[in-house]
């Protein structure tokens, strides 16, 4: 199902401190079936039918994210995440941040430069500004991401949806990212460009980009962490969508301990063939993994 976003604020006033009450929980009710942080062990079924026994085991994470709205977590390296597309509209604006030394970040430059390859998909490394290997995109049913484009800024969904603050009925990528990273001490001005899933774009022969749309509801993206990261996700309009009214759906998140894929994927277990620059940066995190916790 669709979800165009709806404001309530004229509805409900916030004067006094029952209107903000009333308010905060018509907000909540509003959401609650899409956007539910859960303990793993009690992950809805949906959410963890995919997995085998292992990865059941092992969840630490799993959440659905409405439309419109953030979310952030902080995971260990070796964990394998995956995002699904439920109904087919959603937009996934991501930005990766090393944990414990968040001035490395995801340099989406390097992600397209590096692989020579700008269009995302099954095998794709995402690099940090430090030329380590951050993720790696192990399974993709999707096809349709943009390493290019960038997320939406709240000028833009002012002048499109009549506005784009990050409580508004159409908040901007760019102010949700921000909320998401401030969780986590870090600053707008360490906010780098960010990439996204389940939205595509084509770059045409003379340069110019054509918004794709999306592959259609059940499609998913996998990644697999090479480091501890900080997460931070805004499921919100793509920049280049041309549809007049601020609409999407909620994607479905789920991540487990799978540090046995890191080897897997080294040795070319996981079907996957890495280049030998992503072998580069892929050396570069281990020698930085082992420097730091070696006695």
């Amino acid at each position: 199902m669709t979800h165009t976003l709806e404001t309530t604020e004229t509805a409900v006033g916030t004067a006094t401190t029952a209107g903000a009450r009333a308010h905060a929980r018509s907000q909540h009710a509003r959401t609650a079936n899409t956007m539910i942080h859960v303990p793993a062990v009690s992950a809805p079924e949906r959410l963890t039918a995919r997995l085998d026994a292992r990865a059941r085991e092992a969840v630490t994470w799993a959440e659905s994210l409405a439309f419109g709205r953030y979310t952030h977590i902080e995971l260990a390296r070796g964990t394998r995440i995956r995002l699904t597309d439920t109904d087919g509209d959603a937009c996934v604006h991501a930005v990766l941040f090393r944990g414990g030394s968040h001035h490395e970040r995801i340099n989406v430059a390097d992600t397209v430069k590096v692989p020579w390859q700008a269009y995302l998909g099954q095998g794709h490394p995402l690099l940090s500004d430090a030329g380590r290997l951050m993720a790696t995109v192990v399974a993709d049913s999707s096809g349709r991401h943009d390493a290019l484009t960038g997320t939406t800024n709240r000028a833009g969904n002012e002048a499109k949806y009549g506005a784009g603050s990050a409580h508004s009925a159409s908040p901007a990528g760019r102010e949700l990212l921000t909320l998401g990273a401030l969780k986590h001490g870090i600053s707008q001005r360490e906010l780098p460009p960010s990439v996204s899933f389940f939205k595509g774009i084509t770059v045409d022969p003379g340069g110019g980009i054509r918004f794709d749309g999306s592959a259609g509801a059940g499609t998913g993206v996998e990644l697999l962490l090479h480091m501890d990261l900080v997460l931070v996700l805004a499921n919100t309009a793509h920049p280049l969508d041309p549809r007049p009214t601020f609409t999407g759906s909620a994607v479905d998140i789920v991540a487990w301990q799978a540090p046995q894929d890191l080897w897997a994927l080294a040795a070319g277990e996981l079907g996957l063939k890495p280049g030998p620059e992503q072998l580069l940066a892929l050396q570069n995190t281990e020698h930085d993994h082992k420097a730091r916790t070696s006695a």
